[in-house]
């Protein structure tokens, strides 16, 4: 992949453009703030970015800011956004519009090499990652939204891994069950959030803008 990094510990964002490279990913820039990612994302194409959410000059939201208008002008590319902590707010509002080609995890995920690796490359396939650190407080944020409290256990432990960007076959894996029984609930689910018969849209996309109070 052609990547883009911007973050302002310049320890961490060496690290990850050597990590990168060995992978054989291409890394077209390292910066360390969110103006210099724009201006370089302006001046190239990559298929994705990596972004911290705090970064210069105030070290509040300048990052996410970048993300959320890099999916504004330039949808193709795909975003992965690191944060030290799960900014509720700032996940929502990344989430909000379509989640296809979106990450977002905890920094300190980055430290297990191969989780990061498989979030970016499933992000630059267009699909997406969250963090199940981010999920679980953003599930406990939309626990009492009904129909979600209509969800049987299993059923919302469905959910939360989809909500993560696994695939059926993936989900699985985790669960240690079939791939059918795994179907059987995603069906059950979309029953539950009256997604059955909708049209149009990914109906796997919409239970997750759900179950996240989008």
């Amino acid at each position: 992949m052609r990547v883009m990094l911007a973050e302002d510990s310049a320890l961490l964002r060496e690290g990850l453009v050597r990590l990168l490279k060995e992978e054989g990913h291409d890394v077209l820039a390292a910066v360390g703030d969110a103006d210099a990612l724009l201006e370089a994302v302006d001046g190239d194409s990559p298929d994705a970015v990596v972004v911290d959410v705090r970064m210069p000059p105030t070290h509040t939201d300048e990052g996410l800011r970048a993300a959320l208008e890099l999916r504004r002008r330039r949808p193709e590319v795909k975003v992965l956004v690191l944060s030290q902590y799960v900014e509720k707010k700032y996940a929502t509002e990344l989430m909000s519009g379509s989640i296809d080609g979106v990450g977002y995890l905890l920094k300190d995920r980055v430290a297990q090499v191969g989780d990061f690796l498989d979030a970016l490359e499933r992000v630059g396939a267009g699909g997406t990652a969250f963090d199940p650190e981010v999920v679980r407080q953003l599930l406990a944020r939309t626990s009492h939204a009904d129909p979600l409290a209509r969800l049987t256990a299993r059923e919302r432990q469905v959910l939360e891994l989809m909500a993560q960007g696994l695939t059926n076959a993936s989900i699985a894996q985790s669960l240690h069950v079939s791939q059918s029984a795994v179907e059987k609930h995603v069906n059950a689910l979309f029953d539950k959030l009256a997604l059955s018969h909708t049209t149009g849209y990914s109906r796997r996309v919409l239970a997750v803008l759900r179950y996240l109070g989008s």
